[in-house]
């Protein structure tokens, strides 16, 4: 903060609008799309919901020649600010790193570095996020081109102005670089986990079983159906509707639906009888297919069931890890169906192999250790990141707030 405000002391500023310190402001245009022969060709073709997503010079749509000279879009030297005018991404701004097309929703500002600096330009449009925003008129809040060339710019001397710039993209760079080194250890951790899942869960036959250094012992293992080993459960009779009447957040019992839906109760929402109170897995039948362990009280609608286990030789937690490798075969099942969906004799009816006791608690061991480490970095990466983002808006908002 001391070197920041050694920066700004004592600074003139000059405030101009954007059209003029621009060498140009233009919109672009978008071919017919019922002609077949102005797309797939080698041009990119930037719209307007692809700015201010990061690379946006990755554009997941390309023109040809012949689809460019048929539209009001102009190709754009690199280097370029621009800015998103129209529906629920207006105010968003962007850089393209390669000259390219953009669509008509698009505002396309080409800097005079001298005045400006394109860098700046841009790093004081997103700090303008919300005010741009508020400009648009209608129901989409669009603006146009007209309007963004108005917009006010402070123009600091150009030592200023790059100093900010390289203080900002530190950030910038920084975060990006955050993002590549916990995305990559996800990556590996994940590919990590599955590999050891599928060799701790592999039984092909009934005395095959993995130790701990990876060779095999001929340790007894028996095969048996999930009805035979396990317990199953029904749920209670409610409605999506009344799910969303009762749901209190922060209640003690929670009530699974199919995919990711769930909703917290009290517990005298629902009939006693309806309540689960046994570490279990939950099996998401209809839709979404897929099992869920859970070890609290709960509850899940009446199309779905679950299983737990009363046998001091069947780990649960083991049970679930062997299922969820199997998740493939249930959701092949139940594509047949108009309605993705699979019945209780398809799980009722399913093998599971179950070693000793303590194999089945060495596995879970492991596996759990790997489950958490991936769930720690998943949920960490999006915090981490959000961090980052509000740490540059702060110096942002402190370097240009003249």
């Amino acid at each position: 903060m001391s070197t920041i405000d050694k920066l700004l002391e004592g600074v003139e500023v000059e405030w101009k609008m954007l059209g003029e310190v621009a060498v140009k402001i233009s919109s672009g245009g978008t071919p017919n799309t019922s002609v077949s022969t102005y797309y797939n060709g080698n041009i990119p073709w930037l719209r307007t919901q692809e700015v201010g997503s990061g690379d946006i010079w990755k554009t997941e749509i390309k023109i040809t020649e012949s689809g460019l000279r048929n539209s009001s879009a102009k190709m754009i030297p690199e280097n370029c600010v621009i800015v998103a005018m129209y529906g629920a991404t207006v105010g968003k701004v962007g850089i393209n790193k390669i000259p390219l097309c953009t669509n008509q929703a698009c505002a396309n500002i080409q800097i005079n570095d001298e005045i400006a600096y394109y860098r700046y330009v841009y790093h004081f449009l997103l700090s303008q996020y919300d005010y741009i925003k508020s400009l648009g008129a209608g129901s989409q809040t669009n603006i146009n081109a007209q309007i963004v060339k108005t917009l006010q710019i402070p123009i600091p001397p150009l030592s200023v102005k790059k100093e900010i710039v390289r203080i900002l993209d530190t950030f910038t760079e920084l975060t990006a670089e955050l993002t590549a080194e916990l995305t990559a250890e996800l990556t590996a951790r994940k590919k990590q986990y599955n590999f050891y899942r599928e060799q701790l869960l592999s039984f092909n036959t009934s005395k095959d079983i993995l130790t701990t250094k990876g060779t095999k012992n001929t340790k007894d293992v028996v095969w048996k159906t999930l009805g035979e080993a396990l317990i199953r459960t029904k749920g209670t009779s409610i409605t999506a509707g009344q799910m969303k009447i009762l749901h209190k957040e922060g209640a003690p019992l929670k009530i699974f639906a199919g995919g990711k839906t769930i909703a917290f109760f009290d517990y005298g929402d629902i009939p006693s009888k309806d309540i689960n109170t046994e570490p279990s897995i939950i099996v998401k039948s209809r839709g979404i297919i897929e099992f869920e362990y859970y070890d609290k009280d709960f509850s899940h609608k009446n199309e779905m069931w679950s299983y737990h286990s009363k046998d001091k030789n069947v780990n649960i937690k083991f049970v679930y890890y062997f299922l969820k490798i199997h998740e493939p075969y249930f959701k092949n099942i139940a594509s047949r169906m108009q309605m993705p969906q699979i019945s209780i004799p398809d799980t009722d009816k399913f093998k599971i192999p179950i070693p000793s006791i303590e194999e089945q608690a060495r596995i879970v061991s492991i596996l759990d250790t790997f489950d958490t480490l991936t769930t720690s970095i998943s949920e960490g990466l999006p915090k981490e990141i959000e961090l980052r983002k509000k740490q540059y808006e702060y110096y942002r908002d402190r370097l240009l707030t003249f």
